[in-house]
């Protein structure tokens, strides 16, 4: 039986859909998206949840002429499929396959490339001045889902929006979830909306109860505009968003196209901006992903049948796992350690946290920096903020890392989730920069584990400083060391000799550790003596190991999954010109100053010769040009 589904090669093809084919169309598209994030992995519940909305949408406007924005994109493989892509769309996160999010240089139907949220709307309005102020007529749509309206960008999008007066369309996609359940006023404010009466309903009866007045009806409709005003703080549920300027449509069926055909078409005569409510459910049309939208928010390779989760065999546990129950296992005895999070309690592996001590567990929702800011706040009064969000994530409150707790050196622990390479998720999600970031703050100390045993060692060494720390390990799971009972404080800047050598001193950190290891074994096959030096702090540095290792080499690699610009190498390279160490030749490994594509993160390790033959192959290539001391 053909599909109608094999005929879309782009948007234009569904201009011509009756309804029918559309709802044919919608269960086709599930089917895919079903079988190819089964497959591959990636973001199912939100994209089972907007198949019908994507459809209104392209049905109504005229994309790429009409500009659609989509806010995170991890919502966006629908648009995808029907914008050229249907064919490809099996190699969604694969290698040299398309993104799991929009990328401009990937389609001219996205508009705007997006990994993070709450920047749909502040992008849209710069696209419609641009329209603007170029003369040109064409519609721009944002769309934003309830959790990205947790961001506070957001609402600053939806303030100059407001001031503006500029013609502008916001879809709010309410699907009562971020990654997690949603929390906040904002969350209860839209759940209020979804069971009230309609604004342009109650609008409407009032304009044509006053205007049916005989003879003086169109007076007293402007006279009672304070009455107005009033009843529509008493029944209008869309009233933060008309004070804000906007003209409110909804609460709307998600999933009844012609009801979102209808209210998308009244929006291209409206003049100003336009907020239109869409309630969606998140994981419609699979069981699984419907019953537990939050653990197919964002999934691996699953089993399409019951919704299990491949996993392979005989792998140690990850070291979010081991951070959640560091965290519970130190909260018992310290009283004072609240643990913060943006949206993530399970992804950050605080779901246990929250459940033993929900009094010290707070999630505000995708607002990172109100969490690190409120951490600061927390410990000026004697508390132990320990602020766990994806190092990707963290960079959008550099500010307050900054300003509010380091430059007061308040004792606030962050740790750094998906450090380094993450995957298949790519350039949006790598954590790549976080040693840079960090490192040239003042009074933060950096560190980053070996291991899943020194994590939870370093976790318990940070609430035991009075002091700014950061902690950063990789995704997925740890090296299988066994654990210790009983943690060890950790001295401050100290490094760890792991193997001495005569010949070179590899200082690697976190996850570089293991690969420079398994490097030394290749490079003394090759009768290269290298010492390997589990380095610990990013900042501060231990100066006298670097020193040490100077003197007996004269030949230092550092190896990081970091960008070198600005990252561990660098602080080695600064030490050592600060210390006049002017013979000492340095080989700095890391990642190269370019946004490092999706992939599978040991494919990318590979590419990127952080792999322990890559890092072998580029010290015996340096000290080959450079000599062996004897």
């Amino acid at each position: 039986m053909s599909r109608l589904l094999d005929s879309i090669n782009g948007p234009q093809d569904i201009k011509h859909f009756s309804m029918a084919q559309l709802e044919k169309l919608a269960g086709e598209i599930r089917e895919l998206l079903i079988h190819t994030v089964a497959s591959n992995g990636g973001h199912l519940a939100p994209n089972l949840g907007v198949v019908e909305l994507t459809l209104a949408l392209h049905k109504m406007f005229d994309s790429p002429k009409d500009k659609i924005v989509w806010d995170v994109g991890h919502q966006a493989y629908v648009h995808k499929i029907l914008t050229g892509r249907r064919a490809t769309f099996s190699t969604l996160r694969s290698v040299d396959g398309i993104s799991g999010f929009p990328k401009r240089c990937e389609s001219p139907h996205d508009v705007f490339g997006a990994g993070h949220s709450s920047t749909s709307i502040s992008s849209a309005v710069g696209i419609a001045l641009a329209r603007d102020l170029s003369g040109e007529k064409y519609n721009v749509i944002a769309v934003i889902g309830d959790g990205s309206l947790t961001g506070g960008e957001a609402y600053e999008a939806l303030n100059h929006a407001g001031h503006l007066g500029i013609n502008l369309t916001v879809i709010l996609n309410d699907n009562e979830m971020s990654i997690a359940k949603n929390v906040g006023a904002i969350s209860e404010y839209l759940a209020k909306m979804r069971t009230a009466p309609t604004y342009s309903k109650v609008k409407r009866d009032i304009d044509f109860l006053l205007r049916s007045i005989p003879a003086i009806g169109d007076s007293v409709a402007k006279t009672v505009e304070r009455l107005k005003g009033s009843l529509k703080y008493l029944l209008v549920p869309g009233i933060l968003f008309e004070e804000l300027g906007f003209t409110y449509f909804g609460p709307i069926d998600g999933h009844n196209i012609p009801s979102i055909m209808e209210v998308l078409d009244k929006t291209k005569s409206i003049k100003g901006p336009v907020i239109v409510h869409i309630v969606t459910h998140k994981g419609k049309g699979y069981q699984p992903a419907e019953t537990n939208p939050d653990k197919f928010h964002g999934v691996g390779p699953f089993c399409v049948e019951t919704g299990a989760v491949i996993k392979p065999n005989g792998k140690p546990p990850a070291y979010t796992q081991i951070f959640g129950n560091a965290i519970v296992k130190l909260a018992e005895h310290n009283p004072d350690i609240v643990a913060i999070t943006a949206a993530m309690p399970d992804g950050t592996g605080l779901q246990n946290f929250a459940t033993r001590y929900p009094k010290r567990f707070f999630d505000v929702g995708i607002a990172e920096q109100h969490a690190v800011t409120m951490a600061a706040g927390l410990a000026t009064q004697g508390k132990h903020p320990i602020v766990a969000i994806y190092s990707t994530f963290m960079q959008r409150a550099y500010d307050q890392i900054l300003h509010d707790v380091c430059l007061q050196n308040l004792p606030v622990t962050f740790v750094l989730d998906r450090a380094g390479i993450v995957g298949e998720d790519g350039p949006t999600h790598h954590g790549v920069f976080d040693y840079s970031f960090l490192r040239h703050i003042p009074n933060i100390i950096v560190m980053a584990p070996k291991d899943e045993n020194e994590l939870q060692h370093m976790l318990y060494s940070a609430t035991e400083m009075n002091a700014p720390v950061a902690i950063r390990y990789p995704r997925g799971s740890g090296v299988g060391v066994n654990l210790q009972s009983e943690f060890t404080k950790l001295e401050i800047g100290k490094s760890e000799i792991l193997h001495a050598g005569k010949d070179v001193v590899l200082f690697a950190v976190g996850a570089m550790v293991e690969p420079c290891r398994q490097a030394a074994e290749l490079l003394a096959d090759k009768e290269i003596a290298a010492g390997v030096v589990n380095s610990r702090f990013i900042k501060p540095l231990d100066g006298t190991m670097i020193r040490q290792a100077a003197r007996d080499t004269g030949i230092i690699v550092t190896v990081e999954d970091n960008v070198v610009a600005g990252g561990f190498g660098s602080a080695v390279l600064e030490y050592i010109n600060s210390q006049n160490l002017n013979w000492v030749k340095i080989l700095r490994l890391g990642l190269p100053d370019k946004f490092i594509e999706h992939g599978p993160r040991s494919y990318l390790l590979h590419k990127y010769a952080l792999d322990a033959q890559g890092i072998a192959n580029n010290v015996e290539t340096f000290i080959r040009q450079f000599g062996v001391r004897k």
